[in-house]
């Protein structure tokens, strides 16, 4: 039986302005269902560039992005934001919390904007929390939060709408080593339980092996390691 492709890269180019070289070139890449993917590379290789480039926040100069066979090119700003909201989750080195939103608020934010939260998804978000340790830290905001813990909220806010894909650069970059190994291999279980894709851009080896496959970029090249 033929696995789902969740997404598909074909032939994608990106260049900036003042560059000898294109970022990215003639990139190609398939992600399948449930698929772990490890983008590894040196700082400055293209890495986030290609996974922005993935989420419809920048466009490619050349070439095609497929989500659930919906090219990404082929949408508006507004179409693009209900994607990312109904099929992507993204996780940050540095979580990107609303300081002024509480834990729990932050973690509910997808359902807060689709206007469906309800009894049914509030008892599964619990059951995550649980599963991360969070349970006594969900009416403190942001800056209440140690490094680990705003991470493992990020966490729960990214999986709990069950994405057909996370998007995660560097999500353990800014965590002792000990923490990045707990707060990352609850972040697989979790993700295998939902039968989500990860597409992971790191520079920690260690990581990218946890993966199913991992790619290097090099020049404006990916190649599979």
């Amino acid at each position: 039986m033929n696995k789902k492709i969740t997404l598909k890269i074909n032939h994608v180019r990106k260049s900036f302005p003042g560059l000898d070289q294109p970022v990215l070139n003639n990139i190609d890449l398939i992600v399948n269902s449930a698929e772990k993917i490890a983008i590894t590379g040196v700082s400055g290789s293209g890495k986030s560039t290609l996974l922005h480039l993935m989420a419809g926040l920048e466009k490619p100069d050349s070439g095609e992005i497929t989500i659930l066979d919906t090219n990404l090119g082929s949408l508006n700003s507004d179409e693009l934001a209900i994607l990312r909201n109904k099929h992507l989750g993204f996780i940050y080195q540095f979580h990107h919390l609303l300081p002024d939103f509480t834990a729990f608020e932050n973690i509910m934010m997808p359902f807060t904007i689709r206007g469906n939260v309800t009894k049914d998804k509030v008892s599964v978000v619990y059951k995550i929390i649980k599963k991360l340790g969070i349970e006594n830290r969900l009416n403190h905001y942001p800056h209440e939060l140690s490094g680990g813990e705003r991470q493992r909220v990020s966490i729960t806010r990214a999986i709990l709408t069950s994405p057909d894909i996370i998007l995660a650069d560097e999500p353990t970059g800014n965590l002792d080593n000990k923490n990045a190994k707990k707060v990352f291999d609850l972040f697989l279980e979790l993700a295998g339980e939902a039968g989500t894709s990860i597409i992971l851009v790191t520079h920690d080896l260690s990581l990218a092996k946890k993966m199913s496959k991992s790619y290097n970029l090099t020049q404006g090249n990916i190649t599979l390691t």
